[in-house]
């Protein structure tokens, strides 16, 4: 889960005008001076609290390991479902156990206002029956009401086998769960690589510097030997190609942020495969806007939100709520609204795109991606 820096709203007179960049999309042939000139900052306003709840909105990427009051009521005031996803941190099988739990406690404690992702334990990859005992642990989660299950970063980037080489995610001891995951009609979610500045010597200018340099075992900079990430995207390429009647959902805009053009070549070529927002708003927010309106209005039905909110366990309800509604506020008006935001010294005007793409986006998008992400678990 690697995260972008929070953005801070300033308030800017100045218009930004909208182009077209090879897509039919709706602009606007004069200019028109952004709705509010005063900062939009921190949580929702009522008028655009009103607007956020008609969304129906899901956040398909998020990771919750607590349950309590507050949060469930804050859940409700923003009419808001989320899902909440589980991952392999460390080896020890105790570890995912306990989040597994804690995550379906949340769940069932939500109103309804939450589903399980469900995970495996890559890192017993080699032991005998690893397979079969992995899908009776994620069979167990859907029939509970999992609509999904997630390969994380992990492969690729930190599971071994004894002679040192990287395990990738088209190993072919995974294949059976994909298969199984896709006999249920559920859906995999693949973060499989960091973001380019992983590879990379340190940048104080990157957007991800602060994973560059807090994040030590997942910076393959200063390490021999490391896989590249296109080596990790051609694995998970393969495994498109193999498990074509899979759904797949490419967390953080696929692991492609910074090639937008290789992301495109991508949605055309392979139809099981949507990408997520979560954790990379600035790579949108950094390019130029009518290139993002066209990007957007082209492949409005692929494009799922998410945010990979954090609510461990041990940290404070009200806290956490504040923030997460400052990222869903800031976010929204990006895509939902004309106002002028600011991600570090850049200023940005909102998309303004049409409501229904905002729809699909924050909810259509979801259900089509996860079927049955609105079922309450049993």
């Amino acid at each position: 889960m690697v995260k972008m820096r929070k953005r801070i709203i300033l308030p800017v007179l100045m218009f930004i005008g909208i182009g077209c960049c090879g897509a039919q999309v709706r602009v606007s042939k004069t200019a028109t001076p952004p709705t509010k000139s005063y900062p939009m900052q921190g949580p929702f306003t009522d008028v655009e609290l009103r607007r956020f709840i008609a969304l129906d909105p899901i956040d398909s990427h998020t990771h919750v390991y607590q349950s309590t009051p507050i949060f469930t009521a804050f859940l409700q005031r923003l009419n808001l479902h989320v899902l909440d996803i589980l991952i392999t941190r460390v080896p020890d099988r105790k570890d995912l156990d306990i989040e597994r739990q804690q995550a379906w406690d949340f769940v069932r404690a939500s109103n309804g206002h939450s589903s399980l992702c469900s995970t495996f334990n890559p890192f017993l990859y080699s032991q005998q029956g690893f397979s079969q005992a992995a899908i009776a642990e994620i069979d167990d989660d859907f029939a509970k009401g999992a609509v999904a299950v997630k390969i994380w970063r992990n492969l690729g980037e930190l599971v071994k086998d004894p002679n040192g080489n990287y395990i990738l995610p088209d190993n072919p001891v995974f294949e059976p769960i994909y298969k199984d995951i896709a006999a249920h009609n559920k859906t995999l979610i693949a973060h499989v690589a960091d973001p380019d500045t992983m590879w990379q010597a340190p940048n104080p200018a990157a957007d991800d510097y602060s994973s560059q340099t807090e994040n030590s075992k997942w910076y393959f900079y200063n390490k021999p030997h490391p896989p590249s990430k296109a080596a990790i995207l051609r694995a998970r390429d393969h495994l498109l190609e193999e498990n074509p009647n899979l759904r797949v959902v490419g967390a953080h805009l696929g692991s492609m942020e910074a090639d937008f053009n290789q992301l495109s070549q991508h949605l055309d070529r392979y139809p099981n495969f949507a990408i997520d927002v979560a954790g990379r708003m600035a790579y949108f927010e950094t390019r130029p806007r009518a290139e993002m309106i066209a990007f957007i209005s082209k492949y409005q039905d692929r494009l799922i939100y998410g945010t990979d909110n954090e609510f461990d366990a041990g940290r404070n309800a009200k806290d956490t709520a504040q923030d997460w509604e400052d990222t869903y506020a800031n976010d929204w008006r990006y895509f939902a609204t004309r106002d002028i935001i600011s991600y570090r010294d850049k200023k940005v005007q909102g998309l303004d795109l049409p409501p229904s793409i905002v729809r699909k986006i924050y909810h259509d998008n979801a259900v089509k991606w996860f079927p049955g992400i609105l079922v309450s678990a049993q």
